[in-house]
C-alpha cells in the first residue's frame, strides 16, 4: 500500500517552489452571463492567516455543540468529536457512531495536512460473494436490511486517533451536548420527520419502529421531542472509557448481537470489532489554478475529484461561467470520463493497486479531456500509467451521509464526511444508534466473465471504496484558504467538483455556489435538480445533447467556507446547502 506521510504537503510545496512553477491566473466568471454577481476570484497575494471559530454542519444543534467546544478553547478536532456525537443523535438518517468517515486535518502550526481513514471493514468471514444467495446476487434492498451489510464501525476509532494527535481538551469533555440532548430530548426536524414517515425500508424495521413510534402508537413528526436514553448511556460510557469502551465492551457486544439477528444474519463478531484500526495517511494534494486542493487518498475517491479538476483546467469552456450551456456541457462530459476511471480502478489500496499517480498524470488527464468533445453516451475507462484493468464495477451507493467543516481560533481546520451509508443505515439499532450498511458499497459482481477480480470486490478486513472526499484548499504557499465537502453517494464527486469550480474558478460567493443546480453524469444519463436550471440554460443544454432528468442519487449537502477579504476585512465566506437543514456560523475570535 502506498504511503502518504503527513509531512508530504510541506515537501510538495517545497518542490513547487524549487521548480519555479508559475502561478496560473484564475479565470474567474467574466466569461459567463450569470445574474449572480460573482466576487473576483482570489489572486496570488499575501493573505493573513485564516482563523476561526467557524463551524458549518447539517444541523444547528451540532453546529452549536461545535462552537461551544471552540469557545472553551478546544481545537477543530475536539469540536469534530462533539459535532459527530450530536449529528448521530439528531440526524441519524445520515451518520452516527455506528458508521464510518474520512477526515482531513490542517495543522496551522506546522502546515501539515493529514487524512484519517475511518472507513468500515469487512468481517474476517467475508467472501467476494458476500451478497450472493444460491449463486446469484441478492436484491439491493434485501442486502441493505440484512446483517451482512454491516462492517466494523470506524468513525469513533478515527475520531479518537485524530483527537489524541490534535486535541486540546480532555476527551471526556466532548460529549456533554450529545448526552444532554439524548437524555432531555431534542426537537425532531422536518427532514428527519420525513424519513421517519417512510412506509418501507430501514424506517420500518422492528428496531426503527421501536424507536420512532410513540407510546400512543403514532410516529414522531416534526416538532415532537424525541428522547434516546440508550444513546445517552452509550455516550457517557464512551466519554468515560474512550474508544476502548466502544470496541471492546458492552457496545461492541450489542453491535455483534444485532448483526447476528434474522433476517439474513451477518458474520461481524466482537473480535472483528475489536480488531478495527483507523489509518492515518497524508493528504493527496495537487495544484489547481493558483490553489492546492487536498483530498484523502484511496479508498476515498478524492483522486477522482482531482482528476476532474485537472481535466477541467485543460477545457476552456469550463471557464465560461454558471450561465453558459457550454460550461455545463463540458462539466458533464468530463464527469463521464472521471466516473469511468474511478469505477474501474479505485478500491482499498491494501488489496488492489490503485494507479493514483497515473490517474493524475498531466499527459493522461489532458488526453482524457480531449475525449470529452463529442462524447455521446457512457465513457469507457482509460488506461492511465500503471493502471491494471480490473473487472467492471457493479457498486451501488445509497443516500445517508453528512459533511461538516470546522476551523478553530488557531487556524487548525477539519473537513469531514461521515456516513451510515443508506438512510438509517441497515435499519438495525444497537446501544441507541443505527448500524451502517457500508458493506453494500462493495461490488455485488466480484469478477468479470474471465474471472478477473473487480477492484472493489469484498474480502476479509477490506474497506469498500468510498465516494466520500472531504476537501481542504491551500494557497501555493501552503496556507489554509478553505474547506468544503458534501454527501450524495456517487454524486459526491460531482457536487464537490462543481462547488470548487463555482467558488474558485467562477469566483462566486460560497452560498451562491452551493445554491447552483446540480448536474451529475455517470454512465449515459444526466441527473439534475432540474428546477434550478433556468429555461434558457435547459434549452442550451438540450441543444448540445444534455437532456436533464431528476437525479436518482442523494441530493447535495455542501458545507464549507473560503477565506476571503470582504468589506470589513478578511473573514470566512461560508455556506450551508439549502437542500439540507444546516447552518454556517462564525464566533468571536480570541
Amino acid at each position: 500500500m502506498k504511503s502518504f506521510p503527513s509531512r508530504s504537503i510541506r515537501v510538495f510545496m517545497a518542490a513547487l517552489a524549487a521548480a519555479g512553477l508559475a502561478l496560473a491566473a484564475c479565470t474567474g466568471g467574466s466569461g459567463g452571463t450569470s445574474s449572480i454577481q460573482p466576487r473576483p476570484a482570489a489572486q496570488a497575494v499575501q493573505t493573513p492567516p485564516a482563523r476561526g471559530p467557524f463551524v458549518a454542519a447539517a444541523n444547528p444543534l451540532a453546529v452549536e455543540a461545535g462552537l461551544k467546544i471552540l469557545r472553551q478553547g478546544g481545537s477543530a478536532v475536539d469540536a469534530a468529536v462533539a459535532v459527530q456525537a450530536v449529528l448521530g443523535l439528531v440526524e441519524p438518517q445520515s451518520s452516527g457512531l455506528g458508521g464510518g468517515a474520512f477526515m482531513m486535518v490542517f495543522d496551522a502550526a506546522t502546515g501539515e495536512v493529514t487524512s484519517y481513514d475511518g472507513r468500515e471493514t469487512a468481517p474476517a468471514a467475508a467472501t467476494p460473494e458476500l451478497f450472493h444467495e444460491n449463486g446469484r446476487p441478492m436484491g439491493f434492498g434485501e442486502a441493505v436490511l440484512s446483517g451482512r451489510s454491516t462492517g466494523a464501525p470506524g468513525a469513533v476509532a478515527m475520531l479518537a486517533m485524530a483527537q489524541a494527535a490534535h486535541g486540546r481538551l480532555a476527551w471526556n469533555a466532548l460529549f456533554d451536548d450529545a448526552g444532554r440532548l439524548a437524555r432531555d430530548g431534542f426537537v425532531v426536524s422536518p427532514r428527519l420527520a420525513g424519513f421517519i414517515a417512510a412506509t418501507r425500508g430501514q424506517a420500518r424495521t422492528r428496531w426503527a419502529d421501536g424507536y420512532f413510534t410513540k407510546t400512543n402508537g403514532e410516529r414522531y413528526v416534526a416538532g415532537d421531542v424525541l428522547r434516546n436514553p440508550a444513546y445517552a448511556e452509550t455516550v457517557a460510557e464512551l466519554a468515560a472509557g474512550g474508544a476502548d469502551a466502544f470496541y471492546r465492551g458492552r457496545i461492541a457486544r450489542e453491535i455483534a448481537a444485532t448483526v447476528a439477528e434474522a433476517p439474513r444474519p451477518g458474520a461481524l463478531t466482537v473480535e472483528d470489532i475489536a480488531a478495527y484500526r483507523p489509518v492515518e495517511r497524508g493528504g493527496l494534494c495537487r495544484p489547481w489554478r493558483i490553489y492546492v486542493v487536498c483530498v484523502p487518498p484511496p479508498p476515498s475517491s478524492g483522486v477522482a475529484v482531482l482528476q476532474l479538476l485537472a481535466m477541467a483546467e485543460a477545457t476552456p469552456d469550463i471557464a465560461l461561467g454558471p450561465d453558459s450551456p457550454e460550461a455545463w456541457t463540458a462539466f458533464a462530459q468530463l464527469q463521464r470520463l472521471m466516473y469511468a476511471d474511478r469505477d474501474r480502478y479505485v478500491g482499498d489500496p491494501g488489496f488492489v493497486r490503485v494507479p493514483v499517480q497515473g490517474l493524475l498524470d498531466p499527459v493522461y488527464t489532458a488526453s482524457r479531456a480531449i475525449l470529452a468533445t463529442g462524447l455521446t453516451g457512457a465513457a469507457d475507462a482509460g488506461t492511465p500509467p500503471g493502471g491494471v484493468i480490473a473487472g467492471p464495477d457493479a457498486t451501488r451507493e445509497a443516500a445517508g451521509t453528512s459533511h461538516f467543516v470546522i476551523v478553530d481560533a488557531a487556524g487548525n481546520a477539519v473537513s469531514m464526511t461521515t456516513t451510515v451509508e443508506s438512510v438509517f443505515g441497515s435499519g438495525r439499532m444497537a446501544a441507541g444508534f443505527f448500524l451502517n450498511n457500508q458493506l453494500t458499497d462493495f461490488s455485488f459482481a466480484p469478477t468479470r466473465p474471465d474471472g478477473a477480480p473487480a477492484a472493489n470486490a469484498a474480502a476479509p478486513g477490506k474497506r469498500p471504496r468510498s465516494s466520500m472526499a472531504p476537501i481542504l484548499i491551500l494557497d501555493r504557499q501552503g496556507r489554509l484558504v478553505g474547506a468544503l465537502g458534501s454527501p450524495g453517494g456517487t454524486s459526491i464527486l460531482a457536487y464537490n467538483a462543481r462547488a470548487l469550480i463555482a467558488v474558485l474558478d467562477w469566483g462566486l460567493p460560497v452560498q451562491a455556489a452551493f445554491d447552483l443546480p446540480n448536474l451529475v453524469a455517470r454512465g449515459d444519463g444526466f441527473g439534475a435538480d432540474t428546477e434550478r436550471f433556468s429555461e434558457p440554460l435547459r434549452q442550451g443544454l438540450a441543444a448540445r445533447g444534455v437532456t436533464l432528468r431528476p437525479n436518482d442519487s442523494e441530493t447535495s449537502g455542501l458545507h464549507g467556507a473560503i477565506w476571503r477579504e470582504g468589506p470589513t476585512g478578511w473573514g470566512w465566506d461560508g455556506g450551508a446547502d439549502d437542500r439540507r437543514e444546516g447552518v454556517a456560523r462564525t464566533g468571536p475570535r480570541e
